[in-house]
């Protein structure tokens, strides 16, 4: 069987140069090049997007396993086996507090300036891509999916297929019900910068202060404000009373895609596919937001494919065996 190679790209951004919480502005991405890359100079192929969830970043999708191959041993099999080829490409959007969801920030950084304007068009310059938004897809899975999906949503001039797995949807079912953990795991170690201390100081990050980080991170995403040192963000509880603060919690729903789904229809209803997925036993409830989402989809006679799998939201990467093949096909790779 032919195989594609990995070339590990060291690309240093301008726009995440003084990030808030100084993370590193040079970052290491992994781009997938089909088998027939090197023996046919002519040939231009499509381009996807493969966005990796919270706490993720490009190269962990290369993580070889006994029984979780690689993202390039994937696409090698799904090529042999008949799919169309198409260049990878894995960014790293990783933050000190987990993930940046894609979004810009002023407490993260500014990771879909750097997606959108710096890394899309560096890939079209270095790589024989064919360069048009019919031919590049974007796709991913958790915080990777809600990214995919909003950045079809508010880039569809860049993007002309979405795939998500198990993105983040309604926020209300997905994040709520975590915020009074995040709040006891905080006032429990005495503040939120003590605890933060403490979790970046553990060899061992345990269950709790996880799910803790991934409320810190949303903040940061959904409700950033340079005002408040020292993390820059408002919080949707109050770490003193802990009383819930629905001001800053609307700030979080503006970017739920559930919400924007109406003001972006148009856009979605331009793409060449719309995939999304979800396992029915999702741990944070995404399978409920997911069939919300694509019915309010069909209500507005947007096209889309919607499966779910029997199975959580944890160890799914064999799911891009299911989406690759789709945005092959409709991004018109060839074999």
């Amino acid at each position: 069987m032919k195989t594609g190679r990995v070339e590990w790209v060291r690309f240093e951004s301008e726009v995440l140069k003084g990030n808030a919480p100084g993370d590193p502005h040079q970052r290491t991405v992994p781009v997938y090049l089909p088998p027939s890359y090197d023996e046919r100079p002519e040939r231009r192929y499509p381009v996807a997007f493969v966005l990796t969830g919270f706490t993720g970043r490009g190269r962990m999708l290369l993580n070889d396993n006994l029984w979780s191959p690689p993202l390039d041993a994937r696409m090698d099999a799904l090529v042999a086996g008949g799919c169309g080829e198409m260049i990878l490409v894995m960014p790293d959007c990783a933050t000190r507090y987990g993930g940046s969801q894609y979004l810009d920030s002023t407490a993260t950084g500014r990771y879909e300036t750097h997606l959108i304007a710096e890394l899309v068009p560096f890939v079209d310059r270095t790589f024989r891509t064919l360069a048009a938004r019919e031919h590049r897809g974007v796709l991913g899975k958790s915080s990777g999916g809600y990214g995919a999906l909003v950045q079809g949503m508010r880039h569809p001039e860049v993007f002309g297929a979405v795939a998500c797995h198990s993105g983040d949807l309604y926020f209300e079912y997905c994040y709520r019900g975590d915020i009074p953990k995040f709040l006891a795991r905080v006032q429990n170690a005495g503040g939120l910068a003590k605890w933060f201390a403490e979790f970046e100081a553990a060899r061992q990050k345990k269950h709790e202060d996880m799910v803790a980080l991934n409320i810190l991170g949303m903040a940061a995403a959904y409700s950033p404000n340079p005002a408040t040192p020292p993390f820059g963000i408002d919080l949707p509880c109050d770490l003193e009373t802990g009383a819930f603060r629905e001001h800053i919690w609307e700030r979080w729903l503006a970017h739920d895609p559930i919400r924007l789904l109406e003001r972006h229809a148009e856009a979605l209803r331009s793409l060449v596919l719309l995939y999304l997925d979800c396992g029915i036993r999702d741990e944070w409830n995404l399978h409920l937001g997911l069939r919300l989402f694509v019915h309010r989809l069909a209500a507005l006679g947007i096209r889309h494919e919607h499966e779910e799998f029997d199975d959580g939201h944890m160890n799914i990467q064999y799911r891009y065996e299911v989406s690759l093949p789709k945005m092959a096909g409709a991004l018109g790779a060839q074999g």
